[in-house]
């Protein structure tokens, strides 16, 4: 990975660590219960989950809720920040379902790994790992959540063969993702412009 790539990576994982330490801090991007609800939602399904999960949200979308898991699924949450997705795909699978909530963030998976003591979340488990090198077998995901990664992460295409590999024949990829409609403009560009 060249040095850029792994300064931009540094860079997303210490703002998103510390929007799972401080969620009501300024943050660079929008965090929290609120934002989840202009997102699309639910305050009622947000209550019943863990405020530690809702508190701490820094998706782009409600991808858990508009992606079409069944009971029984195998799910990958990649990206799964503080949980909240992992959670939401947990309840739509039922007790027979397994749901993987993955993250690079120490701090984040502390806060979603609370989220599902609380819920008495069975079924899920939460495991630290780059996107783009997947710690699971090949074939064995029915679906696949991504909820606002692909524009913090320079290796996009390691990460979407990761997912293809993981995912079984016939699986689904829900992604809700931030989009660039023009170039960005030069006095935004840091070091890299992998938005370009």
């Amino acid at each position: 990975m060249e040095a850029w790539s792994r300064g931009i990576r540094e860079r997303v994982r210490d703002a998103y660590s510390a929007a799972a330490l401080e969620p009501r801090a300024r943050h660079p991007f929008p965090a929290g219960r609120a934002f989840a609800e202009s997102v699309g939602y639910g305050a009622d399904l947000l209550d019943r989950l863990p405020a530690v999960s809702a508190e701490a949200f820094t998706g782009v979308s409600n991808v858990s809720v508009f992606a079409e898991i069944q009971p029984g699924a195998a799910v990958l949450d990649v990206g799964c920040g503080a949980g909240l997705d992992t959670l939401i795909a947990a309840q739509r699978t039922g007790p027979a379902g397994r749901v993987i909530g993955l993250d690079f963030s120490a701090s984040m998976l502390s806060r979603a790994r609370r989220g599902a003591s609380e819920a008495a979340a069975a079924r899920v488990l939460f495991c630290q790992a780059d996107a783009e090198r997947l710690p699971l077998p090949a074939g064995r995901i029915d679906v696949a959540l991504a909820n606002g990664i692909f524009n913090l992460n320079p290796a996009r295409q390691a990460l979407m063969r990761e997912l293809a590999r993981v995912l079984r024949h016939g699986g689904a990829l829900y992604a809700a993702e931030l989009i660039l409609l023009d170039r960005l403009p030069e006095e935004l560009r840091g070091e890299s412009d992998w938005f370009a």
